[in-house]
């Protein structure tokens, strides 16, 4: 059944087009031939473009509901093991990128969902990478994350820069997605991981110490030389607990 698009003008109507809805330049040409006024035809504009913008969105979020439902936990198929000249050990397994996109992308094509990686950094500003998650709709996400470089292993300024790049990728390519792994240990700039890291349950005890006293979690891992909480080697965890509760005392004595 033919439709048509009324536009406030007695016994008058704009026929749709033969292929569907009229296109915004379309409704313009035909709005302005019937004399329709710039604040009316403004308005109709308005609306059309937030009717696009939720419908984009909609389909942005069952996009990526349904891609979710497929996409497994990440497994981490690459090692890192190397001895820093006097000192521990460092051996530890973490996912790399091309394994994340080998198993993320097929699903997320199928779906319409793509991303990119945006970078940003300047003289005494850590480097940010933020991961821009889109739809073929137009919606899109954005997920930044900053760190210092990767100096650990003896690398060069160049190789440091690039290895927190690397990290930064996969870390905000995961959060945007909602990715998990099994152990998430492969924190950078750590030395002594050989020791073992912190229990899933230490962690989550001084992320909440962090929380109470105000702080923030990035703020704490830079003062103990790791890339997360998560990286924190067992040897370290009483040593940190310790500051943590001084901290909270010198805060409640301040009161």
């Amino acid at each position: 059944m033919a439709t048509a698009i009324e536009i406030q003008r007695p016994n008058e109507t704009l026929p749709a087009h033969s292929s569907g809805a009229l296109t915004p330049m379309e409704m313009v040409g035909r709005a302005l031939e019937m004399g329709v006024s710039a604040d009316i035809l403004k308005q109709m504009m308005d609306l059309r473009d937030r009717e696009e913008a939720r419908n984009a969105k909609i389909a942005f979020t069952k996009a990526v509901a349904a891609a979710k439902a497929e996409l497994k936990p990440i497994m981490k198929t690459r090692e890192v093991d190397y001895t820093p000249q006097g000192k521990q050990r460092v051996n530890y397994r973490h996912e790399d990128l091309a394994g994340i996109e080998e198993q993320v992308l097929p699903i997320l094509t199928k779906y319409g969902l793509h991303y990119r990686f945006e970078s940003d950094n300047g003289i005494d500003r850590p480097l940010t990478i933020t991961c821009v998650l889109e739809h073929d709709d137009g919606y899109s996400t954005r997920t930044p994350l900053s760190a210092g470089a990767d100096s650990s292993g003896g690398k060069n300024s160049l190789q440091a820069i690039a290895s927190a790049a690397t990290y930064l990728q996969r870390y905000t390519l995961k959060l945007a997605l909602g990715l998990s792994v099994s152990h998430d240990d492969d924190g950078i700039a750590s030395t002594d991981i050989a020791t073992g890291a912190i229990t899933t349950e230490q962690r989550e005890e001084l992320q909440e110490m962090i929380e109470a006293l105000g702080g923030d979690v990035p703020t704490f891992c830079k003062w103990a030389k790791v890339g997360s909480l998560a990286a924190l080697p067992a040897s370290k965890f009483t040593k940190a607990k310790q500051a943590l509760e001084a901290k909270a005392r010198q805060k409640e004595a301040g009161k």
